[in-house]
């Protein structure tokens, strides 16, 4: 009996605590929540004109396309654009449409957005935290909250949208250390300050792991999950499926679609993988280095995040000269996520948050070792960096209510397709609701 109760307990892993502000950790901290409201000011944006005119280019190579990097022949486009057209104050003006707060959290300036549903009769009202990763910022979220807090069949949501600390409107940790499982700690502080004992949780890129760890932490407040970039460890099974799974898929758990995102393996998951990762190992290792450079120039700064928003949407945009940037996106909408890394000055210790991660084995993790058992909802968009079938999902994500191949789309699931995504976090939401 008592091996069936220990059996029957939800595993968790330990909150732990922290202090990320400058100096000693005071006896109390101020809990209030402040309205916040996105600033600017002319000498801002003549500092930033000035900057942009002095840029020094260099010359792309014939027929690079997006091959070396973003083309410089295209990011001129780019820079006049935004010299010439691009209208800050406006954009600001967009960023305030929706209520902004902040509080602070371990001694930190924590910023987010928070967006109620309109009130009406005979509606489910749900808390639903969004948690962005990098390149990125809460703005991605901009177009999917009018579909989230509007009636959807008696479901709405109730939207907080936080920055992760480092990033964009939220202060950057003093101390080193400060991880995906802080940030997951500092979230569910922010959660329980704003009075939710349940909610959801949905997150891609970095806000995957935190989500995933928020769930781990408190799993009896978290009543669903949703991501839409999936990982989870292979192990000998999943090595396995990779030997077999392309000739007989069905013994190993994999769909069609899984073969045709898997395979060739190699080519798909490998030597893509390294092609697309040499920042990742500049961020891992020495972030402050490459960070001076692109926290200086403006230019160089939209280059180094507007590359990944051409790549990372289809990774056959490196194939085009302007890098297929526009098919998805407005330049008003990729510049400002560029401004909101610019105007904070957020860039390096935003690349920080990978060296955070990375110092040590992120297998040898105490998350790497529990089991998600929280409800749990997986979009699998097919233009995602890496795909991970449901069947490897599984070993780590225990209780799976969804999982979708999206028809369309790629790692700025959000940004590029928010009315998929709500819907497949809809339908999500409605089977753990039992709608």
């Amino acid at each position: 009996m008592h091996l069936l109760f220990k059996r029957r307990q939800v595993k968790s892993i330990p909150l732990g605590e922290g202090w990320w502000g400058a100096g000693h950790k005071p006896l109390s901290e101020d809990e209030q929540i402040y309205p916040f409201e996105v600033q600017t000011s002319d000498e801002e944006i003549e500092d930033l004109h000035e900057r942009i005119d002095r840029t020094r280019y260099t010359e792309s190579l014939e027929d690079g396309c997006f091959h070396y990097g973003f083309n410089s022949t295209y990011l001129k486009k780019v820079v006049s654009y935004w010299r010439q057209k691009f209208d800050w104050k406006k954009q600001v003006a967009v960023l305030n449409k929706y209520p902004h707060f902040k509080t602070k959290i371990e001694g930190l300036d924590v910023h987010y957005v928070h967006v109620r549903p309109p009130r009406r009769d005979h509606q489910k009202v749900v808390p639903l935290m969004l948690v962005h990763g990098w390149p990125g910022s809460f703005y991605e979220f901009y177009k999917i909250l009018p579909l989230l807090t509007e009636n959807q069949g008696g479901l709405a949501f109730e939207v907080i949208c936080p920055s992760i600390p480092g990033y964009g409107f939220s202060d950057a940790p003093r101390k080193q250390g400060f991880d995906s499982l802080a940030a997951a700690r500092v979230f569910l502080t922010l959660m329980e300050r704003l009075g939710f004992s349940q909610f959801y949780l949905q997150g891609g890129d970095w806000g995957s792991l935190i989500t995933t760890n928020m769930s781990q932490m408190k799993p009896t407040c978290v009543k669903g999950l949703h991501l839409n970039m999936i990982q989870s460890k292979m192990g000998l099974s999943g090595m396995f499926s990779l030997v077999i799974g392309s000739y007989l898929p069905f013994l190993v758990g994999f769909s069609r679609e899984d073969v045709r995102r898997l395979f060739p393996f190699f080519e798909k998951n490998v030597w893509s993988i390294l092609r697309e990762t040499g920042y990742f190992h500049i961020q891992a290792t020495k972030p402050d280095t490459a960070g001076c450079g692109v926290n200086d120039s403006p230019v160089g700064l939209a280059a180094y995040i507007l590359e990944k928003f051409s790549t990372w949407t289809d990774q056959s945009n490196r194939d085009l000269a302007d890098g297929g940037l526009e098919r998805k996106f407005s330049l008003d909408d990729v510049l400002t996520n560029v401004m909101i890394y610019w105007t904070t000055g957020s860039v390096v210790s935003s690349m920080r948050f990978y060296k955070e991660n990375l110092k040590t084995n992120l297998n040898n993790r105490v998350d790497a070792k529990v089991g998600i058992t929280v409800p749990t909802g997986l979009a699998a968009f097919p233009g995602e960096l890496m795909h991970c079938p449901k069947s490897w999902a599984q070993h780590k994500y225990r209780n799976i209510y969804s999982y979708t191949f999206m028809p369309r789309g790629g790692h700025f699931a959000a940004f590029e397709e928010p009315q998929l995504l709500a819907n497949d976090i809809v339908q999500f939401v409605k089977k753990v609701e039992k709608f």
